[in-house]
């Protein structure tokens, strides 16, 4: 326990970089924060990647056109997996749209869709209609209509608040690495570019070691 807290106050001071608390695996370079209670989780090929967003989050948006470059680095060793969550007035609509179209293995279509028709096309996604029409382009037909106005995935869009929670995600986008190394833009003032670089090191000094 003194440990610990000799820990916590080298990094208060600047003293003791944040991968100190890599836990499993202390080499990991880069900038996180270990999230109490959840396990580092790396099986040596691929690395799980969670990404909490929402919909309505311009920061997420921008963010969009750095997921192929991280990914790029690292072909074939990367697990992305998308949580949509909504923050106050925002409706949960357009997440329950994302999780019937990622169903119907259209989640990342749907996801395109629905940043451009917020952010390029100025449509309010938290309408029932606006969310058919997306839905239609991308051919998912009737079935997803009848789905989305039933509620079907409304329990989806609660649960993903609570995970969000859990985790103690207070800003979108955040990335959770590796089971429980959590970054996010705050950490660089914002600077996006910055945040791509943080998690491309983050992931590279996991799946390489020591390099």
């Amino acid at each position: 326990m003194r440990l610990k807290k000799l820990f916590l106050i080298l990094i208060i001071l600047g003293l003791l970089p944040l991968s100190v608390f890599a836990g499993e695996n202390p080499s990991i370079n880069g900038v996180f924060y270990r999230v109490p209670d959840k396990p580092y989780k790396f099986d040596g090929k691929t690395v799980e990647v969670i990404e909490f967003l929402s919909f309505y989050c311009g920061h997420c948006y921008t963010f969009e056109r750095s997921i192929p470059v991280i990914k790029g680095n690292f072909p074939k060793k990367i697990k992305w997996r998308i949580v949509p969550i909504y923050w106050g007035e925002g409706s949960s609509k357009p997440g329950e749209a994302y999780f019937l179209a990622e169903e119907a293995g259209k989640g990342d279509q749907m996801k395109t869709a629905l940043f451009q028709a917020n952010f390029v096309e100025k449509k309010d996604i938290g309408k029932v209609e606006v969310l058919d029409g997306i839905a239609a382009k991308l051919g998912l037909g009737f079935d997803f209509s009848r789905r989305l106005r039933a509620g079907e995935k409304v329990k989806d869009a609660q649960k993903a608040l609570e995970m969000a929670k859990a985790y103690g995600i207070n800003e979108t986008p955040t990335v959770i690495i590796a089971g429980n190394l959590m970054t996010n833009p705050d950490m660089f003032d914002h600077n996006l570019d910055a945040f791509r670089d943080n998690v491309i090191t983050v992931i590279k000094s996991i799946l390489n070691p020591g390099k």
